[in-house]
This record gives structure tokens, sequence and C-alpha cells, in this order.
């Protein structure tokens, strides 16, 4: 089969649209629509429907999105396999912003002292992003909150969170959570902490920015849920109380993961690699 033909099934399908991919893969949208159906004839099966915004996978094309997305990795890794210099030439990693705050400097240091010739990317966002990023073999390796439990995912290290609830210092605050990007497992975890404990919130304020979240708690705006790690390295732990909450209430590693089927080479050196 064709590789070029499940790059355009691929791109269909992450774009939902023949035009947004046809401009991703720089070709005719012409050429995106008879490829699509070159596709769904050597398959007999239909892989799209047709709506009045774009398209969307049928049971079928979500069935075969991630085959698809291995089929295409692997034949690329083997082909990239072939030449030595492109062993340890580039890792792409994905972090969470969190860990971004944290540790992924001296996690980046590291890793050019030790292996000065590899080209090293940075793609940062919440988990649910980087999951999405590391399952279509956008990075190699991942830091997401919280242990995977997709099958296709494995842990390489695993880094302890002391988790606490932050509030101001003052009391009679109104209890309004400050919550960051959708997709965060902390804000998650604190709707789900109030709703068991039958704490009513008045609302929820979002915010993309951590500074701007802990900086709103200091000034008595509301509260939130992060681990220590990050109000101590942004400097806020003299200006907001931190109540940190039990172990076996709140156990929320930070893990570095990669796909099963795609193993850094170097991972023995990511497993043992001291970055806390």
């Amino acid at each position: 089969m064709d590789l070029n033909l499940l790059k355009v099934f691929v791109s269909v399908a992450k774009n939902k649209s023949i035009s947004l991919a046809s401009n991703e893969l720089k070709c005719a949208q012409s050429n995106v629509t008879s490829r699509v159906k070159q596709l769904e004839k050597i398959l007999g099966l239909e892989l799209f429907y047709r709506v009045p915004k774009g398209v969307i996978l049928t049971s079928n094309g979500e069935k075969f999105y991630p085959q698809a997305l291995e089929i295409i990795h692997k034949m690329e890794s083997s082909i990239a396999s072939l030449s030595k210099d492109m062993q340890l030439s580039s890792l792409k990693i994905g972090s969470t912003d969190c860990n971004a705050v944290v540790r992924i400097s001296t996690f980046l240091l590291k890793l050019h002292k030790d292996f000065p010739k590899m080209q090293l990317e940075l793609f940062t966002g919440t988990t649910k992003d980087i999951m999405q990023l590391i399952l279509d073999y956008k990075v190699d390796i991942a830091f997401i909150s919280g242990e995977p439990i997709n099958e296709n995912l494995i842990i390489l290290k695993k880094f302890e969170e002391e988790i606490a609830i932050l509030e101001p210092y003052e009391k009679d605050t109104p209890n309004v959570t400050l919550s960051f990007k959708d997709g965060c497992v902390y804000d998650e975890f604190l709707r789900n902490y109030y709703k068991q404990n039958n704490i009513y919130v008045e609302k929820t304020l979002s915010f993309g920015n951590l500074e701007t979240i802990l900086s709103c708690i200091k000034v008595g705006m509301g509260k939130t849920l992060l681990p220590t790690s990050i109000v101590k390295k942004m400097g806020y732990d003299k200006d907001i109380k931190i109540t940190i909450l039990p172990k076996d209430e709140a156990n929320i590693p930070t893990c570095m993961i990669c796909r099963r089927d795609n193993i850094p080479k170097i991972s023995d050196y990511l497993k043992k690699l001291d970055i806390n």
C-alpha cells in the first residue's frame, strides 16, 4: 500500500477537513479527495462521512486511524534506522505546563550536555494535549500528570508529587476555583474532590497561565490544586495557604512515558536520569 495514501488519510482525519488537509499537505484538494477515494477502494470500506462543515470518521475509519498511524511510524522508523547517524539525532519531548515549570529545564540541559549532537524539540500543554501528541507519534516521550491507563503507553520514570489545595490566607474568601486549561488533571481532580466532600463551588474561572492563577490566589480571588513543587519553584510558598492532601487521597505522580512500540534508544539512560 502506498504510504502517501495513509498520510493523506491521517491528515484528513486529524483536520476533519479536505481543504485543511490539502493546506497541510501542500497539494490540491482534488488530489486529497482522489487519494481518499483510492484508499477507500483498496480497503473496500467507507472511511469518512461527508458533513456540512467537513468530514468525520466512520466507525471503520475510527478503527483504521490508529493502525494507519502505526504503519506510517514503523515505515518511517525503518527508513531512519538504515542510517546510523539517525539513531540519536533527535528527540521530541512533550511536557505538561506544570512539569515544565519544575524540571524540564534541568532535563533539557542534561540531555544537551550528554548528547550534544542531538536535536531537541519541546511541546507543552495539558496532560490531555500531550497524551494525544504521543499517541499520534508526534513526540517520542512525554511528561504527564498521573499514570497512563492506555495499554499502548508505558512508564519510563515516575516522579512523586506532593499535592495541595492552595488558597488565600484570609478567611471567608469566596469558594471560587481557579482552573488551568481544559484537560488539566489537577483541575479535574479538584472538581471531583469538592463534589465527593459536598463542598459547594460558586463558580470556576479559567486561566491559561500558572503565574496568573497563583497571583490571583494571593490576592484572595479563589482556590486551586497543584503540586507544592510548583508553588515553591514560582516563589509563592510564603504568600498563600498550602493544605497538603494525604497520599491516599491525592496520588498524582508525574510520569515520563513513551509508546510501547516506540521506546527511545536511550530509554535506559532516561530511566536512570536524576532530575528531581
